[in-house]
């Protein structure tokens, strides 16, 4: 990390000042700054536009990884960053430029002349330029929050849309119940668009399928017409006519199978062939989550060589179920005694979090990290005990790390991307995007 100003921290800043709240769900901004910009979003390659509550960064590094084994040059627009704002934001397979970055931002911000903007519009609206200026096969788009409002959302005729894993998440502009959060990620489908959902609970599934025949749209539910599983260390893939064996996905965890199956249909749909398909799945990579930490100062100050570190991001129920059955099987496999080292956001529910890892056989040290939004230590210790944890307030992830006992440990840093990029700036070996 640098204290230096890069090109674009200027730009990015004073866009920031723009619209006095981060989020404000509405289209008219975006079209209106879009429109002064001559409409990026009408000359993109063909777009696959992703929507859900979990899994969409790592549907989208499948689906990124096997387009371009398959030799295809892919935009990628996703959020939010751990490290660098760049990594937001990948022209033709690789990350933005400082330079190329500060331009669009400076031009977005040209074209908005002083007018209400959220700092995710401008910042959707800077990709987008960048993505209609850089030759390219493939964008690949994810949307920030929820789907029908979303700033994303203004693309009139993608190639495909598709919807991750709808849970309770940013229920305060979408909704308490899981049919109006469901309905506001089906907002993404487009009439003569053929969509593709995970597999869902059944009141977001019914959702999908209402808003989809109310457009006409093609929609294809995993279970329901495709499917894949885990078989020992295989995934097994079937389609409507033929069933595929390919390696087990390279990012770690069970609920990962299911994001992979979801890639590999989008996959099929745009014509990638089955090789490339495999190829893919062996090499994708997204940092941050259930992320293998095996270099830098937090490795190197764990008790024993045999001690492990382990990193995720997710910070909502479901996340934290997916993160539970990871833990369950590394404990299951290979006993070693657990400590979480946990951070979380005031926007998150921080007893529904503790309340999935209930009943572990570990100890907790609260942390906070590099935002104003970090729920305070102390209070988050309390949450954890509330639910049995031995939960205890530690300056930072090293501090917390630096106090184990002896002996090969298993150390889990969770909860928050904040936290998470916190981390991995530490070690920049540790984040390949």
């Amino acid at each position: 990390m640098t204290d230096r100003l890069l090109p674009f921290d200027a730009p990015l800043e004073r866009l920031k000042a723009l619209h006095p709240k981060l989020i404000d769900l509405n289209l008219d901004r975006m079209s209106r700054v879009c429109a002064a910009l001559d409409d990026p979003q009408l000359k993109l390659p063909p777009v696959v536009h992703v929507a859900g509550t979990n899994g969409k960064g790592s549907t989208l590094a499948f689906l990124r990884a096997m387009a371009e084994a398959a030799g295809l040059r892919v935009h990628v627009y996703t959020s939010p960053h751990l490290v660098r704002f760049a990594e937001r934001i990948r022209l033709a397979g690789r990350l933005i430029t400082d330079d190329q970055l500060a331009d669009v931002l400076n031009r977005v911000e040209a074209a908005n002349a002083g007018q209400p903007l959220t700092f995710f519009e401008s910042t959707t609206a800077a990709a987008f330029l960048a993505f209609s200026e850089t030759p390219a096969d493939l964008v690949l788009l994810e949307t920030g929050l929820g789907g029908r409002l979303d700033a994303t959302n203004i693309i009139p005729d993608p190639r495909l849309t598709v919807i991750t894993p709808i849970d309770y998440d940013h229920q305060a502009f979408l909704g308490n119940e899981l049919n109006q959060i469901a309905r506001e990620k089906a907002g993404i489908f487009k009439r003569g668009t053929p969509s593709l959902s995970a597999r869902q609970a059944d009141e977001a599934r019914d959702a999908l399928e209402r808003s989809a025949l109310k457009l006409g749209v093609d929609l294809r539910i995993m279970g329901k017409g495709f499917d894949g599983w885990r078989e020992g260390e295989r995934l097994i893939f079937q389609d409507e006519d033929a069933l595929y064996d390919f390696p087990a996905p390279s990012i770690p965890g069970a609920h990962q199978f299911d994001n992979a199956a979801l890639a590999i249909k989008a996959a099929l749909m745009l014509d990638i062939p089955p090789d490339a398909i495999e190829r893919g799945l062996q090499t994708a990579a997204w940092p941050g989550r259930l992320q293998a930490i095996k270099a830098g100062p937090l490795r190197d100050a764990l008790p024993e060589k045999a001690s492990e570190l382990w990193l995720d991001g997710g910070h909502n129920p479901h996340a934290a179920r997916a993160l539970r059955r990871f833990i369950d099987a590394m404990q299951d496999r290979d006993p070693k005694p657990l400590h979480i080292i946990c951070g979380l956001i005031n926007t998150k529910d921080a007893s529904e979090f503790f309340a999935e890892l209930e009943g572990l056989k570990a100890d907790i040290a609260c942390v906070g990290f590099s935002s104003d939004a970090a729920i305070p230590p102390a209070d988050l210790a309390e949450k954890a005990r509330a639910h049995g944890f031995k939960a205890e307030v530690a300056e930072s992830p090293l501090a917390a790390i630096e106090a184990l006992p002896p002996g090969p440990r298993r150390v889990l840093i969770c909860g928050s991307l904040y936290l998470a990029g916190d981390v991995l700036a530490l070690s920049p070996e540790t984040w390949p995007v």
